[in-house]
């Protein structure tokens, strides 16, 4: 193989690990993964959350005021949910906080159901309560072919 080949190989491995999802590709996939009425939210509320919490990027990371660290698509904490070598964590969803930044979402959505599953509900995302709670998200699915 020509330099060129293994450049692309590589350049194939690293995007493999992270993914940037569209809108109705995200969309297909959430109401695929039982996400649609979910805890009576809606997929609308789902994409809307997920936008303003990562825009959709499986590799998000954001440090928090309280230094904890918010990992993936649907920014899960470290404190709370996923356990990684900077802090301790009850890790409730039983998964490495790196296996959420990656292409395969599987992990992100099964604990994604278990925070849903609190009290808090989807108000444990700061995001959606800002920007997405008691309003009209029907802009979030709308042409997706669903």
């Amino acid at each position: 193989m020509g330099s060129g080949c293994w450049l692309l190989l590589a350049l194939l491995a690293a995007t493999s690990r992270a993914k940037t999802f569209g809108r109705c590709q995200l969309a297909h996939l959430l109401q695929q993964e039982g996400l649609d009425g979910y805890r009576g939210y809606s997929l609308a509320n789902w994409l809307c959350m997920t936008f303003y919490e990562s825009n959709f990027d499986t590799a998000a990371k954001s440090i928090n005021a309280d230094s904890s660290t918010n990992f993936g698509i649907f920014q899960i904490n470290n404190q709370l949910w996923c356990a990684d070598e900077h802090s301790p964590s009850e890790n409730l969803c039983k998964v490495a906080c790196a296996d959420l930044l990656t292409s395969d979402i599987t992990d992100d959505i099964i604990c994604a159901k278990r925070i849903v599953r609190h009290p808090q509900g989807m108000d444990a995302w700061k995001d959606w309560a800002v920007h997405c709670k008691g309003r009209d998200l029907s802009e979030w699915v709308e042409g997706c072919d669903l």
